[in-house]
């Protein structure tokens, strides 16, 4: 169920990684494309995420972080380890979510990025906007 990274090139020739599931296909009626789970870690809310991030998935998400920071939880973690997949829809997600916890004067990092969405983030430029650390701990310490 892992992404394989391929490249295709455009007309004018211009080659660009792109990500597709082994997996391919729809998913069922009801399926979600990805599961949000929750917790508190000292006086940080890690929300961890295992599938896919895409148009389907994304507003479930930017519905659970808004409820975090409505609720006065603004140091937000993701925890991506498990996430196989982010699409341009969910590229605008993480920034819609980081910027809500700025404006409550807190912070948003994104943690344990598989290589295939690190790749995706660091192409459209969201590793200079958002901070992506390598461990849970790392991004606690930088949300803290």
């Amino acid at each position: 169920r892992w992404p394989v990274t391929i490249a295709e090139s455009n007309a004018n020739g211009v080659w660009w990684p792109r990500l597709r599931t082994s997996a391919g296909g729809p998913k069922a009626e009801g399926e979600a494309a990805v599961e949000i789970e929750e917790r508190t870690e000292g006086t940080a809310v890690v929300v961890s995420l295992n599938g896919r991030l895409d148009g389907v998935s994304g507003p479930d998400l930017e519905a659970r972080i808004a409820a975090i920071v409505e609720r006065g939880d603004v140091r937000v973690v993701l925890e991506c380890g498990q996430m196989a997949y982010v699409s341009s829809a969910g590229l605008r997600v993480l920034l819609i979510s980081a910027r809500k916890c700025q404006q409550g004067d807190g912070k948003l990092a994104i943690a344990a990025l598989q290589p295939e969405c690190r790749s995706v983030m660091e192409m459209s430029g969201f590793l200079s906007i958002i901070e992506c650390h390598e461990t849970n701990e790392a991004a606690l310490a930088a949300v803290a």
